[in-house]
């Protein structure tokens, strides 16, 4: 064999090796608005990149992709699931979606169905779903009830994980908040992942 082959065999080889390590890795895709896209901070600092971190020191195969936009919405994210189930064909999908629309006032039934679709859709691609709750301030009255239940019944309907509150042991602490008093430090960010762990380690099979 010449030297050109043999080294074109082991190049082979090693690329063979690494689309087999790359296919074994499972995805988890985080779904989320500016709570999860890191806004503020730097993105080695969010709750997402944390986890990754998590994953690989505890050698759970899984890589995680931040599909995180900061203002979205539910609505948005219903219209945008399909194309990231079909790049990314996650394993595992957190959704964490809503806040934007609870502080919005939007309709209850609207983020329960947005919801319900999201989530109903990754499991279709076979994923497991991490729906992850949100609140908004109670000055919002009754509203701010409902909002919070929505996402405990479309967990219950679908019948998937649930975290109740992204942002609890959080929301009480004004010093785990940026000057907008609404996204989390970087400090925080651990907490945020620690709740959402949760949730989250009981899907990772």
């Amino acid at each position: 064999m010449s030297l050109f082959r043999k080294y074109r065999h082991f190049l082979l080889a090693g690329l063979m090796l690494l689309t087999a390590t790359v296919q074994a890795a499972g995805t988890i895709l985080v779904f989320g608005d500016s709570l999860s896209a890191g806004y503020g901070i730097r993105q080695d600092a969010a709750w997402p990149a944390l986890l990754a971190r998590r994953l690989q020191e505890k050698r759970l195969d899984y890589s995680v992709v931040n599909a995180s936009i900061s203002g979205e919405t539910t609505s948005g994210g219903r219209i945008r699931i399909e194309a990231a189930l079909a790049r990314h064909s996650p394993r595992v999908v957190i959704v964490a979606l809503g806040a934007n629309d609870g502080l919005r006032g939007l309709p209850v039934a609207q983020v329960r169905d947005n919801l319900t679709a999201i989530v109903a859709s990754a499991q279709k691609k076979n994923a497991r779903v991490l729906l992850v709750g949100q609140r908004i301030p109670p000055n919002y009255g009754q509203y701010a009830l409902q909002f919070h239940q929505v996402f405990g019944e479309v967990a219950r309907a679908r019948q998937t994980a649930l975290v109740d509150f992204l942002l609890d042991g959080v929301a009480t602490q004004a010093e785990l908040f940026q000057a907008d008093n609404l996204h989390p430090t970087a400090e925080a960010q651990t907490l945020l992942l620690d709740n959402i762990w949760r949730g989250l380690a009981p899907l990772l099979k």
